[in-house]
């Protein structure tokens, strides 16, 4: 089974960047949509961008215009863009690969083990 590792998470100041990465240890070209997620203490999981492997992409309303999301089939990664970082920004990143659902509504088979991203205000 294909495996995803997340990196690039880290501490920075509002109004910073980050880039997270996620890594898969096999082809992701099977999966439909690739996905990244974030829950913050307290809160529920919630999607923050996704990408199917044809291109067309999803931002949820609250990262729209600040976060990219790249898909690269061929290195068999995706990453996060994060600009314009916010306080509640902050949350553990999961990436996630789906081969059912909607670009809006994945439905992750695999999941990452997530990366720390806190924003400081």
């Amino acid at each position: 089974q294909v495996q995803l590792v997340e990196s690039g998470g880290g501490l920075v100041q509002t109004g910073g960047s980050l880039r997270l990465s996620c890594t898969a240890s096999g082809s992701i070209f099977s999966f439909d949509i690739m996905g990244w997620y974030r829950q913050a203490p307290g809160k529920e999981r919630e999607l923050v961008a996704a990408s199917r492997s044809w291109g067309s992409r999803y931002y949820a309303d609250s990262v729209k215009g600040r976060f990219t999301v790249f898909r690269d089939n061929d290195k068999n990664t995706l990453s996060l863009t994060m600009n314009s970082l916010q306080p509640e920004d902050t949350a553990m990143y999961y990436c996630a690969a789906a081969s059912s659902g909607t670009i809006q509504a994945p439905i992750p088979r695999i999941w990452g083990q997530g990366t720390q991203v806190t924003v400081s205000s």
